[in-house]
């Protein structure tokens, strides 16, 4: 093991302790963004693992923005924000899985980086647009029946939400591509991000509103969209 993956091990270490001292995961969430961070790094390098504390800064800080406007509306995140294993999981479980399969296979690791960066760019988009659509939102309604709708409620978006979820994609893409370079890749990575936040509105109206599937998965999904139109454009 080399002093720089000596060095990253240490402060992903550090970052998980201080994640949950700080109340921004609980302690096996922690433990677990923890192992995705290895994952990640070895598999994608400093790119993946630089995305993924973009994420990670931007999520937590968006949950927090206004959380008593949230609150008041129902909306807020349980356990004031802090969040669990599985929610870790959810949002960087494919992310992880990438990583894994990079760190077995090297010379895969351009592709795996590019997946990587799409499947966080929709997390992004999809934690920055319900955390800051319910707070900026002007109108929102129900992207099945664009027909208004609740605030806060599962499926329903507006236009101010969905920009903001461009926005945090194309941070994503920006990020990545100061580690990998400048090409279409950057173009990619905002549309995965835009295609999986707008596919997890989708599942959130069809059928988490109905109790069919729960957000966890919901998000895994959005994740998945992500890596997988980054693998269908660029494989």
């Amino acid at each position: 093991m080399t002093l720089i993956d000596t060095s990253v091990f240490v402060m992903l270490f550090l970052a998980a302790v201080w994640s949950y001292y700080s109340g921004k995961l609980t302690r096996t969430g922690a433990l677990t963004g923890d192992l995705i961070g290895i994952f990640i790094y070895k598999g994608a390098g400093l790119t993946g693992l630089c995305t993924l504390a973009t994420f990670f800064i931007l999520s937590t800080a968006a949950t927090k923005w206004h959380a008593n406007k949230k609150a008041a509306i129902g909306a807020a995140e349980k356990n004031k924000g802090r969040r669990t294993a599985l929610q870790v999981l959810a949002n960087g479980g494919i992310a992880a899985v990438l990583g894994l399969m990079g760190w077995q296979s090297p010379e895969k690791i351009g592709i795996v980086q590019t997946m990587v960066a799409g499947s966080l760019a929709a997390a992004t988009a999809d934690t920055l647009s319900s955390e800051l659509g319910m707070v900026y939102g002007k109108h929102c309604f129900n992207i099945l029946t664009l027909k208004k709708d609740v605030r806060g409620l599962d499926g329903v978006i507006s236009i101010e939400g969905t920009l903001i979820g461009v926005i945090g994609a194309t941070l994503i893409a920006v990020v990545y591509s100061a580690f990998a370079g400048w090409d279409i890749a950057f173009w990619w990575i905002v549309f995965a991000g835009t295609v999986g936040n707008l596919l997890d509105s989708l599942l959130g109206a069809l059928l988490e509103r109905r109790g069919i599937i729960g957000n966890n998965l919901v998000n895994f999904l959005n994740t998945l969209a992500g890596a997988l139109v980054c693998w269908l454009i660029i494989a």
